[in-house]
This record gives structure tokens, C-alpha cells and sequence, in this order.
């Protein structure tokens, strides 16, 4: 989906995909899962694996808007493509 498209959307649809999640927040389509490895998203239900993720739109206004969740999710962002650029050599 175009990311103009969804911003401009009157009233969002109740389930959002990974791609539409990355626009609203604001991060990379490729940082979702590591989100949702973090406990910081949550998927609704519980999807396999390898399965396609679908997020709540009114669960991420409300992350969004939180200042204490988005610095949380800078730091993880941070920190695990730091340890995946320099891994430990224990």
C-alpha cells in the first residue's frame, strides 16, 4: 500500500498488515519483527511464525502516541542492530 494512501485515510481499517504499521510508526517495514520479538507489537491472535502478521490500528494509535513507548522502541531498534553489526565473541 501506498504510504500517502493510509495517511490519508478519514478512519484507518480496524487490522493493519506489517507494511501498514511500519507508515504509522514510522520505522522500517524490516524493524516489525523485531518489535514484535521485543514484546513491544503485538500480533493479533497467535499467528505461526512464518506467518503473516496483522496488528490492531487502535492498539498502535495508542503506542504512537505514548513518548515512553517510542523511546523503548529506539532503543531496541538500537540495540539489536548493534549486537547484529558487531556480535559478541564470547
Amino acid at each position: 500500500m501506498n504510504p500517502e494512501t493510509l495517511l490519508n485515510y478519514r478512519r484507518l481499517p480496524s487490522r493493519l498488515n506489517a507494511e501498514e504499521v511500519a507508515v504509522l510508526v514510522g520505522y522500517s517495514v524490516h524493524d516489525i519483527p523485531v518489535l514484535v520479538r521485543a514484546g513491544l507489537l503485538k500480533p493479533l491472535g497467535a499467528p505461526a511464525p512464518n506467518a503473516i502478521k496483522y496488528f490492531t490500528s487502535s492498539d498502535i494509535e495508542e503506542k504512537v502516541s505514548d513518548p515512553k513507548w517510542g523511546a523503548g522502541v529506539t532503543y531496541c531498534l538500537y540495540k539489536h542492530w548493534r549486537d547484529r553489526r558487531h556480535p559478541s565473541t564470547e
